[in-house]
C-alpha cells in the first residue's frame, strides 16, 4: 500500500533549491513589505490584513495572524527581528511578537511611513513625504540620523550586513546603499512595475542568497459578463506576486544589469504599393539590432528574401536588393533576430563627469548640428536652451535639467506626423519622436552630443512566454555622450508621469529589459535607387510602398548572471 503521509509540498520544499520563477501566493490581493522567517517568505496583504507565510517552492500560503488581521489592514513595511514583527501603518511604526499579535506603538511621524527595516538595535524607517530614511535607536526610540531617499516614490527596505536595500515603486528601481553613510553603491531596474517589498532568502543547501521582490498593482482584463450583450467588457483586478531579482554590478563598466529574457524579434515589410510605381536598382535598407552592454544578438536570419549585410556608422544594416519593383509585385521580406535583453542602469555621478575631457572636434561636427529639422536657429528654441540649464555647467546635471524642462512644458500625445521642435514646444503636446526632437535641439545647443535611438519595445509581459506579441507603436529615445566614457541612454517621454514633477530618473542612464536597440544615430529604414536616396528623386515614402509587421516572442527568462 502506498503511503501518502508526506505531502507534495513537504517533499518539494525539502529538496528543491530556491526557484528562479514567479511566486504567486494563493488568495492574496496586494502584498506590501517582504521579510524572511524560518526559510520562508513573509508578506503583508495590505487589503485583507493577512500576515502571510509563503513557501517559495510551492506558493503554499499560510495566514499567521488568523485571529488579528484588522491591525494589519493597510500596513506597508515589514521586518522580522528574532521573534519580533515590525510593520508600518499610516504614520505609525508598530511591533509585536509571533506569540502575541497585539501591536505595540514604536514611533509616529508627521507623514505616512512606507517601509521599515531592522538591524540589531537600529530601526530604519522610510517616508516618501519626508523624503528621508530615518534611523532610530530601538530601546530609547531616539532618532539617530537620517539619509535622503535616492528616488521619488514610496520606498520599502531591508537590511543586509552593511547594506541598506530599497525598492521604489515609482522609480521601478532597487537601490543598494551603505548602511552607515547612506551613500549609493549601485541601483538596478526591476523587471516589473510597482515593487512593494524586498528580502534576501538563503538557499538551504548552498546558503546562496536570492533577493526576492514583491509587486502589487492592478491589471486590465476582458471580463465575460453574461448579463450584458455584448458580454465582453473591460475590467480591472488586483495583481500581486513575488519574483527573484537577478542583479550584477560591473564596477569597471559603471553599470548594473538586472533580469533578462531571451526574445525573438521579427521585422517584416509586406510590399503593398498605394500607387502605380516602377522602380529599378532599388536598395531597401533596414537596420539590425545592435550589440550593447544590455543587449546581445545571438542570431539574425532573413525572412522571405535574402539580404546582404553592411555596417553603417558602426551599426549593422540589412540590405535587400531589387533589380526592378512594380506595383503589381507582392513580397514579404525582413529579418528575425534572437536577442538577450536585460535591464541596465549606468552609475555615473556628476563628480565623475566633472573630470571628463572635452568633446572632440569630430563629435562636435557630427552631434552638435541641426541635421534633422531641429529648428535650432529659431528664437523659441534658443531661448528654451538657455532657460533649461540656467547657470549649470556640469554635463550630467545639464542634460537632466533639460529633460525636466521639456517634461514641464510638454504632455504626451500621439500624432500622425512629427512636427519640428519649435512647433511642438509652442503647442505643448508631443509624441515620443517630438519629445526626442526637442531634447536633441536643446541638448545640442548646450554643447551636449546626442543622437536618436530606437525602434521598438517588446510588450512588457514576461509571463506570456512563447506567444506572439505585437507592439502597438514604434518608439524612440535618445543617447547622450559623455567624453571619456561613451553613450548613455535617456528615455524620451515615459518618465514624464507627474504634472510639474518631481520626475523619476529610472530611465535616465537606464533602460528596462523590453527595449530593442536598433539603429543608433542612423535612419532605421531607408530606400536608395541607383545609390541615391529615393526622397531626392521622388515624392515617395516607405509607407507608400509597404506595411510593416513587428512581432516579439518571449522565449524564456535568462539564468542569473555569473559573478
Amino acid at each position: 500500500m502506498l503511503n501518502f503521509s508526506i505531502s507534495s509540498e513537504q517533499l518539494l520544499s525539502s529538496v528543491a533549491p530556491l526557484p528562479m520563477r514567479t511566486i504567486r501566493p494563493i488568495a492574496v490581493y496586494a502584498l506590501h513589505g517582504l521579510a524572511v522567517w524560518h526559510d520562508r517568505l513573509l508578506a503583508i496583504d495590505s487589503i485583507r490584513g493577512f500576515l502571510t507565510q509563503i513557501d517559495p517552492a510551492t506558493d503554499n500560503t499560510t495566514i499567521l495572524n488568523s485571529h488579528s488581521t484588522e491591525p494589519f489592514v493597510e500596513a506597508t513595511g515589514l521586518a522580522i527581528s528574532g521573534d519580533t514583527i515590525w510593520f508600518a501603518q499610516d504614520k505609525q511604526v508598530y511591533w509585536c511578537r509571533f506569540d502575541d499579535m497585539t501591536p505595540q506603538h514604536f514611533v509616529t511621524l508627521p507623514y505616512p511611513v512606507d517601509g521599515v527595516g531592522v538591524w540589531e538595535s537600529t530601526i530604519y524607517i522610510t517616508s516618501q513625504k519626508l523624503g528621508y530614511i530615518l534611523i532610530y535607536e530601538r530601546t530609547t526610540q531616539r532618532k539617530i540620523t537620517q539619509f535622503p531617499l535616492p528616488g521619488v516614490g514610496a520606498t520599502n527596505l531591508t537590511v543586509r550586513d552593511e547594506e541598506l536595500w530599497l525598492c521604489d515603486r515609482t522609480e521601478q528601481t532597487v537601490y543598494c546603499l551603505d548602511r552607515a553613510t547612506g551613500a549609493l553603491h549601485f541601483s538596478v531596474l526591476t523587471p516589473f512595475e510597482n515593487p512593494t517589498g524586498l528580502a534576501f532568502l538563503a538557499d538551504r543547501t548552498t546558503q546562496q542568497q536570492t533577493l526576492f521582490v514583491s509587486y502589487a498593482s492592478e491589471e486590465v482584463y476582458i471580463r465575460d459578463n453574461p448579463n450584458e450583450d455584448p458580454s465582453h467588457e473591460l475590467a480591472y483586478r488586483d495583481r500581486t506576486f513575488i519574483h527573484p531579482l537577478d542583479f550584477h554590478y560591473n564596477p569597471a563598466g559603471r553599470f548594473a544589469l538586472s533580469n533578462g529574457y531571451l526574445v525573438e524579434m521579427s521585422y517584416v515589410e509586406e510590399l503593398l504599393p498605394l500607387d502605380e510605381v516602377s522602380l529599378a536598382d532599388l536598395e531597401w535598407r533596414i537596420s539590425l539590432p545592435a550589440q550593447t552592454d544590455r543587449q546581445k544578438v545571438r542570431h539574425v536570419e532573413a525572412i522571405g528574401i535574402p539580404f546582404t549585410e553592411e555596417v553603417q556608422e558602426g551599426q549593422r544594416v540589412a540590405v535587400f536588393k531589387f533589380d526592378t519593383l512594380t506595383s503589381h509585385e507582392r513580397h514579404i521580406f525582413g529579418w528575425k533576430a534572437l536577442l538577450e535583453v536585460r535591464g541596465i542602469k549606468y552609475q555615473l555621478t556628476p563628480e565623475w563627469v566633472d573630470q571628463a575631457p572635452s568633446l572632440t572636434a569630430d563629435y562636435r561636427s557630427r552631434y552638435l548640428i541641426d541635421d534633422d529639422e531641429l529648428a535650432m536657429d529659431q528664437p523659441i528654441i534658443q531661448q528654451a536652451a538657455r532657460e533649461a540649464i540656467g547657470s549649470e555647467t556640469n554635463l550630467l546635471r545639464k542634460i537632466l535639467k533639460i529633460r525636466n524642462y521639456v517634461y514641464d512644458r510638454l504632455s504626451y500625445g500621439i500624432k500622425p506626423h512629427i512636427d519640428s521642435p519649435d512647433v511642438v514646444l509652442e503647442r505643448g503636446i508631443g509624441s515620443c519622436g517630438e519629445y526626442v526632437g526637442v531634447l536633441l535641439a536643446l541638448s545640442r545647443l548646450n554643447g551636449i552630443a546626442c543622437r536618436t535611438v530606437g525602434r521598438y519595445k517588446c510588450p512588457p509581459y514576461p509571463e506570456r512566454q512563447r506567444l506572439p506579441l505585437e507592439p502597438d507603436y514604434n518608439h524612440v529615445w535618445i543617447e547622450f555622450y559623455v567624453p571619456g566614457f561613451g553613450w548613455l541612454p535617456m528615455e524620451s517621454n515615459p518618465d514624464d508621469i507627474v504634472e510639474r514633477g518631481p520626475y523619476p530618473t529610472r530611465f535616465f542612464m537606464g533602460l528596462p529589459w523590453f527595449h530593442a536597440e536598433i539603429g543608433k544615430g542612423i535612419t532605421f529604414e531607408s530606400l536608395r535607387m541607383g545609390g541615391v536616396a529615393i526622397g531626392d528623386l521622388f515624392d515617395l515614402s516607405i509607407g507608400d510602398l509597404a506595411l510593416n509587421h513587428v512581432r516579439f516572442t518571449i522565449l524564456e527568462e535568462l539564468p542569473p548572471l555569473e559573478e
